[in-house]
């Protein structure tokens, strides 16, 4: 059977908890794992226990480059910059685990790269469109734009019903980060 994608999308929490948990999934069916995130510089509480986990490579910023609404255009630009080199990465290490077998390749808060052009959509659509057999993927984001949706095998819609942010509670380590 050949590898299916999977979109996570919606205004609710969870979605890069979902992508976590198949990651941590396929790692412990000895898939190889590629968990690329885009649009979060700071550090994040998953990646304390995916960086231990031997088959699965993380690939991300190290800068936070802020929300986009406030990023200037210098910030923009060497966002841009960033997040393409990610993408090159996580295509290159999908193509050489893809050759071995299965794999998994996590895109992060892709929708937001999308939207916002600070990923080369061509390379998306080439690695997406000619993947290995065994490659799955999974999209993660909100407002995914038609070339995420026209490509899901799954797509699971998580939506707010109520959040503490709502209220004024700030996001949590551990919880929400």
């Amino acid at each position: 059977m050949s590898g299916l994608i999977h979109l996570y999308c919606g205004d609710g929490k969870g979605k890069t908890t979902a992508a976590t948990g198949l990651s941590i999934r396929a790692a412990g069916n000895s898939m190889k794992v590629v968990f690329c995130q885009f649009m979060k510089g700071r550090d994040t509480s998953e990646l304390n226990i995916l960086n231990d986990i031997p088959q699965i490579t993380v690939v991300r910023c190290e800068k936070d480059f802020g929300f986009y609404s406030t990023m200037t255009e210098e910030t923009k630009a060497a966002a841009k910059r960033a997040y393409n080199d990610i993408l090159a990465k996580a295509v290159q290490l999908a193509r050489e685990y893809g050759k071995t077998g299965r794999c998994l390749v996590v895109f992060d808060e892709i929708t937001y790269a999308w939207e916002y052009g600070f990923i080369d959509r061509g390379v998306l659509t080439d690695f997406v469109d000619s993947r290995s057999e065994g490659t799955e993927i999974v999209f993660t984001g909100r407002n995914p734009d038609k070339f995420f949706v026209d490509r899901a095998d799954y797509i699971s819609e998580i939506v707010k019903v109520k959040h503490p942010y709502d209220r004024g509670i700030q996001a949590r380590k551990g919880i929400e980060y």
